[in-house]
């Protein structure tokens, strides 16, 4: 009988990040290969190696200021200034209460001790798990996550989920900004365009990211 894999140092924890059907094949926007990655993380759900999971759940009001279609004449993918920054606009995705917006039916998420929902405010997008994107104000308004990893005594996060490119990339450069070890779980992520990769490895690398494969 194979021994059971170790866990992690009650100091780790597990980010997943926005694993919903929306961001799967035939979704509202699927990510590149995205259903390849359930597998293997209900495995690493199912293994109890992490003491601590939390589960982050894109869910947008309807009409939302990141979706195209709250900008007449913009199509989705386009990017315009919102509060002075980029924004992509995207098709309408994880509305609040749909069936996309859940999180996989696949995944046992008994383990997760904390589902996190951003993208709340109509204005703000909100791609990391521990900030918002920029607001109003041009700031970038936190979500309470580093607070609440710091007061269960996290030191280090691992990363994986959808979008590689996006939400997991942003989470994994704010963590590491906050003071967290980081890694990110390359293989359990997925793009939303593969085009991606070079860069998404760049500014891991540049953030100091440690990822599973590299080195």
């Amino acid at each position: 009988m194979q021994a059971p894999l170790p866990t992690f140092a009650d100091d780790t924890a597990l980010l997943v990040i926005d694993l919903q059907p929306d961001f799967m094949p035939g979704g509202a926007l699927p990510c590149h290969d995205g259903d390849a990655v359930v597998p293997g993380i209900a495995a690493l759900l199912a293994s109890r190696r992490y003491r601590t999971v939390v589960a982050t759940q894109d869910w947008h009001p309807p009409g939302h200021a990141s979706f195209a279609s709250s900008h007449p004449g913009q199509a989705p993918f386009s990017t315009i200034d919102l509060h002075g920054q980029p924004q992509v606009l995207w098709p309408d995705h994880c509305v609040q209460g749909t069936p996309g917006a859940a999180l996989d039916a696949r995944v046992d998420w008994t383990p997760a001790e904390l589902i996190l929902r951003k993208g709340t405010d109509p204005q703000v997008d909100s791609y990391s798990a521990l900030r918002g994107n920029h607001g109003p104000g041009g700031s970038r308004p936190p979500t309470g996550l580093v607070g609440w990893l710091r007061e269960r005594g996290i030191a280090e996060v691992h990363v994986c989920g959808l979008a590689r490119d996006y939400c997991v990339l942003w989470s994994a450069q704010d963590a590491a900004a906050a003071g967290f070890r980081v890694r990110f779980l390359w293989d359990l992520t997925r793009p939303v365009t593969p085009d991606g990769d070079a860069p998404t490895r760049l500014a891991l690398r540049e953030a100091g990211v440690a990822v599973d494969g590299d080195g």
